[in-house]
């Protein structure tokens, strides 16, 4: 197996809430964080990230403000709102149970049909 997998569409967003609900982090330390968690599985190109944390920000699901990142340089901190908790709950609730249909119909054997 691929040591990274690739993002179905539409997962992005979950992600990033999912890391900054962990705890606020700047940009790239978001990067790092689903890097991380997801065991070096999901890198997260900094191309892709940046419109989706405006985006997020924009829906009012994340908010930022400016502080000192570790090495010294003025960054940019995003935090989990009250509806971004609920956004992420929503979505992961929708993202498991649609792996359950999968693996369901993934276990189907001849017989069953």
């Amino acid at each position: 197996m691929d040591k990274q997998l690739d993002l179905l569409q539409g997962t992005l967003d979950m992600l990033i809430l999912k890391a900054v609900s962990l705890g606020a982090l700047h940009g790239y330390g978001i990067l790092l964080r689903i890097q991380q968690i997801s065991k070096d599985r999901l890198e997260i190109q900094q191309g892709s990230l940046y419109p989706a944390l405006y985006r997020l920000e924009d829906q009012g699901w994340i908010t930022s403000e400016w502080g000192e990142s570790e090495n010294k340089r003025k960054a940019k901190y995003y935090r989990l709102t009250a509806a971004g908790k609920r956004r992420l709950r929503e979505e992961a609730e929708k993202w498991n149970h649609m792996a359950d249909v999968i693996a369901g119909i993934l276990r189907t054997t001849a017989e069953e049909v």
